[in-house]
Formats: C-alpha cells, structure tokens, sequence
C-alpha cells in the first residue's frame, strides 16, 4: 500500500521560503504522478504543483504559483520536493501531497488521486 507522509510546513513571513517534503513509501515502482494541493477550510481543494516520476519528470504548476514554486523528486530517497518561494498571505493553507499510478488525467483534480497524506500546515504572515 503506497503511503505519503509530508512534512516541513510552518510559519514564516511575507516574502519568505520553505520546503515541504512528501516522503513515499510502500511502491517499489518508478512510474506514478505525486502532486501538491492545498485547501483552506470551505474552500476547494486546489492543485498546486504535479510531477511525474519518471525518468524524465515533467512538471506543471498552477498559474498562481508559477514562477514561485518548484517541484522536484529525489529518486533514490524516493522523496518529492515543493520549493515555495516568496510565499504570500494568500498561500496559506493545508498542504497535501497526492499520489496515483495512472498518467492519464487532469492532474489539478483532487478525485483523481487515489492516495493522501495527512496535511502540513503553511502560514505567511504580512
């Protein structure tokens, strides 16, 4: 059973930076797409960022945080990255990191993940 477990979320200023970490574990295979949400409570879950490991990994990102954030995997810890980068008040929220198998998809969906880790908080304050 694949399993996410993120951590690195916190609080820090306008203008500042963290990295939050989605380590995977229980999937041997090299072919899945781990993706970033983030939600505000009432609100939508919001696709952030998506990478799909393969050999190549290409990246896509939701426009309001192009340019800010980068998304990137470490194969050999099998560890996915989300660089956030001039964080604004307006990125506050629960940060997950998702996990499915297949490639096929809108990646910025929330129903098409089949797996979930339990959330690390992000606070910027002005």
């Amino acid at each position: 059973q694949l399993q996410l477990v993120e951590s690195g979320g916190g609080s820090v200023q306008a203008g500042g930076s963290l990295r939050l970490s989605c380590a995977v574990s229980g999937y041997t295979g090299s072919r899945k797409r781990v993706a970033w949400f983030r939600q505000v409570t009432g609100k939508e879950r919001e696709g952030v960022a998506v990478i799909y490991t393969s050999i190549a990994g290409p990246t896509n990102y939701a426009d309001s945080v192009k340019g800010r954030f980068t998304i990137s995997q470490d194969n050999a810890k099998d560890i996915v990255y989300l660089q956030m980068s001039s964080l604004k008040p307006e990125d506050i929220a629960m940060y997950y990191c998702a996990a499915t198998l297949a490639y096929a998809g809108h990646w910025n969906e929330a129903h098409e993940y089949n797996y979930w880790g339990q959330g690390t908080q992000v606070t910027v304050s002005s």
